[in-house]
Formats: structure tokens, C-alpha cells, sequence
């Protein structure tokens, strides 16, 4: 396929460039440290032949990532379930756009449910923040990631946002890819999920006809993600307390490493992914309204908003939270005494994992309970509208 060359620097590799991009990875001991940690006791040189093995990215993916998110899964989670049935066509391309709990997880565990289901994986949206070792930049290209460009200047920036709108359309229409970008920069870290007008903007920057057209164009298919439990939500704690402290605190690429890490390797409890139709039928509707754009934007983020917070699994936990958040006992028929109990022990086990010099425990306990009870009070608010 001829790709043009403005996406060259944020696209993921072509199969033509996959063989040279795995000798560079094979050749990185940075790689194959990590490699040989997250499969031990495989021969470093056999994985090396399989990758060499792998013609496209969607042959790479299923032959190492497939099996190993699986194996994670097993590991770290009880259920991992998947509801696609408002989709009415699996033949059709879609752009999901989700809430944002895991950096890496969110799209992993989409790619290999859409496998299952006899689809093609998504190409995802990543920020370059998170590209901090040489090896990362290559895996999550070979890994069919396109690259958001963060931390550049406001001209810069409407640029990249055009080039990458630009790349979106052509990856749905052309290359027939599913998309998967994340409703908002960086991930809420109290639950809270809004989608930024600012993501569709960019999204209907390229494409035919009016902002609605060129949403039309990418097959919108909102997604609800639901965690159990979120390995990260101490992480997130830690950090609400030090942007209250320090109104200049930004994390580090080391801090994003750790949360990779340990949204990676901790435990999850029950995952649950379920998508609403596509948004096409509502967008016409919302056309006949004749809004104006600004107008038009935060209506079709309220429309993509209402589709994830009504469809939220809900599990124990998130009603305790709500229960003691508001110091009620509104949902106590959604849980029992043992459920509480188990949900208070988990709260002083995140809370007692913070290692902050001012650690403020009222806070810290405040924010988790905030973080499992918003998914509840979003889907109720959803429910009155």
C-alpha cells in the first residue's frame, strides 16, 4: 500500500519495515532484558527467530502479545468479558474511543477481545510522553500504535492534531483498521470520565464535508471500561495529594514507567468491556439541530458520555464507595457485610502502599472512595437524563 509520507514519523511500521526494526530490538540488551523478565526461561535466540517469523504487525501480535495478555489475564484478573452485541456489523471499521484506566492495558485487552470475536486489532493512539527508552518507541509501532506528539508549542500542536486527524482517516478508510483513542489526554484520575471536545476537534479535522461528516467518516463506537479494582488507584491517590500541595508538580517519565509497571502486574479483579452502537444514526440527528460548533462539540462529547457511564459494570466496591462517600446506606441490597468488610481492608492496603513524606491518610481515603464511587454516580445521573 502507498502510505503517504507526512505520517511517516507517527504511523505505525509497515510489514516492509518490520525486519529491520527487529534486528534493532534484537540487538537492544534493554529489550532483551525486559524479554527475558516477562518470558523466563524461553531461549532469548527462539523468540528472536519467531519475531523474525512475524510478516505483518497483526502476525507479531498474535503471535506474542495474544497469548501473553491471556496468560496476564489469568494471572492478575478473575474475568476479562467483552459485549459488542449493539454492534450490528463486525465486518465494519470503528474508531473506539473509551474512558482511560491503564496506559496500556485499555487497548491490549481490546485488541485480543476483538481477535476472539473474528476482528481485526485496533491501531492505537499513544502519547510520546510514554516513548522513553528507544525500544518502546519501536515495540508499540511494531505493536500498530500511532504517535500523539505531546509537549510541543500551540502552532506545533495544531499541526500535529491535523496530521494526525489526517492519519486517523486515512488508517479507517484506506488501510481498513479499527482505531482505538482514549476520550481524553491522561487518564482521569478520580474516575470521572468526560470526553474533551478538544479529541473530536482533532478528529474532525480531516475528511469530507462538515464537522459531522468527517466524524461520520471514522465509525464512532463509544466504550465502557470496568476495572474491579485498579492496581494504579494509589498511584493516582498519591498524585491528587501532590498536585494539592504543589500546584507545579508534574510526574516524571519514571513515575510513568512505574505506573506502566503496575497497572501491568496488579491485581484487577473482574474486567469488563461493552461498547454502544456505532454513533453514526445520532450524529445525523444531531446535524438537524443546526448548533452552532462550539455548541456542536460539547453535545456530541455529552452524547459519547452518556453512552460509557450507562453502560459501566458496577461491582461491590464501587456501592460501598458511593455508601461511604455519602455516608448513607442507600445501596446496602448491592452488597453485605463481608463485602464491606473485604472493600475497607483493600483501602488501607493502597493507602498504607503511598510513600509520601506529608502523607495525608484522610485525603488519600477520600480520593479512592471518590475514584470507585464516580462510576456509580455517573451512571445515575446518566439514568435521570
Amino acid at each position: 500500500m502507498n502510505i503517504p509520507a507526512e505520517f511517516n514519523e507517527i504511523r505505525p511500521y509497515t510489514p516492509e519495515e518490520l525486519p529491520q526494526i527487529y534486528e534493532e530490538l534484537i540487538a537492544d540488551p534493554a529489550f532483551r532484558t525486559v524479554v527475558e523478565s516477562v518470558i523466563p526461561g524461553v531461549p532469548f535466540e527462539g523468540l528472536a527467530m519467531k519475531m523474525r517469523l512475524c510478516k505483518t504487525n497483526l502476525d507479531f501480535q498474535k503471535a506474542f502479545f495474544y497469548g501473553l495478555l491471556w496468560d496476564l489475564v489469568k494471572k492478575t484478573a478473575q474475568t476479562l468479558t467483552f459485549d459488542c452485541s449493539q454492534l450490528s456489523d463486525l465486518t465494519r471499521n470503528y474508531t473506539f474511543i473509551s474512558n482511560h484506566r491503564d496506559i496500556i492495558l485499555d487497548s491490549a485487552f481490546l485488541s485480543i477481545l476483538l481477535i476472539d470475536k473474528g476482528m481485526t486489532t485496533v491501531e492505537i493512539a499513544i502519547g510520546d510522553n510514554l516513548l522513553i527508552y528507544p525500544w518502546i518507541h519501536k515495540l508499540v509501532r511494531v505493536n500498530k500504535s500511532f504517535i500523539v506528539k505531546r509537549g510541543v508549542n500551540m502552532r506545533q500542536k495544531l499541526e500535529a492534531s491535523a496530521l494526525m486527524s489526517r492519519y486517523m482517516h486515512f488508517a479507517l478508510k484506506e488501510k481498513h483498521e479499527n482505531l482505538w483513542i482514549a476520550q481524553r489526554q491522561g487518564r482521569a484520575k478520580d474516575s470521572n470520565d468526560r470526553t474533551q471536545d478538544s479529541v473530536l476537534k482533532m478528529m474532525a479535522m480531516a475528511g469530507e464535508g462538515d464537522a459531522i461528516d468527517r466524524l461520520k467518516e471514522l465509525n464512532i463506537v463509544p466504550l465502557a471500561i470496568s476495572y474491579e479494582y485498579d492496581p494504579c488507584d494509589f498511584l493516582k491517590a498519591k498524585e491528587l495529594q501532590q498536585k494539592r500541595d504543589d500546584a507545579h508538580f508534574r510526574k516524571s517519565p519514571e513515575d510513568d514507567l512505574i505506573n506502566m509497571q503496575t497497572g501491568l502486574y496488579g491485581y484487577k479483579g473482574r474486567i469488563h468491556f461493552q461498547t454502544s452502537a456505532c454513533l453514526n444514526q445520532e450524529l445525523d440527528e444531531l446535524k438537524k439541530r443546526n448548533l452552532p460548533k462550539c455548541d456542536l462539540f460539547t453535545a456530541i462529547s455529552e452524547t459519547i458520555d452518556r453512552h460509557i457511564h450507562s453502560r459501566y459494570r458496577l461491582f461491590e466496591g464501587n456501592y460501598v464507595a458511593y455508601d461511604l462517600l455519602m455516608e448513607d446506606n442507600r445501596f446496602a441490597d448491592k452488597y453485605d457485610a463481608e463485602d464491606k468488610l473485604r472493600f475497607g481492608k483493600y483501602l488501607e492496603q493502597q493507602i498504607a502502599k503511598v510513600d509520601l513524606p506529608q502523607k495525608d491518610n484522610t485525603f488519600l481515603r477520600h480520593a479512592l472512595l471518590t475514584m470507585y464511587a464516580n462510576p456509580l454516580i455517573n451512571q445515575l445521573k446518566t439514568a435521570q437524563q
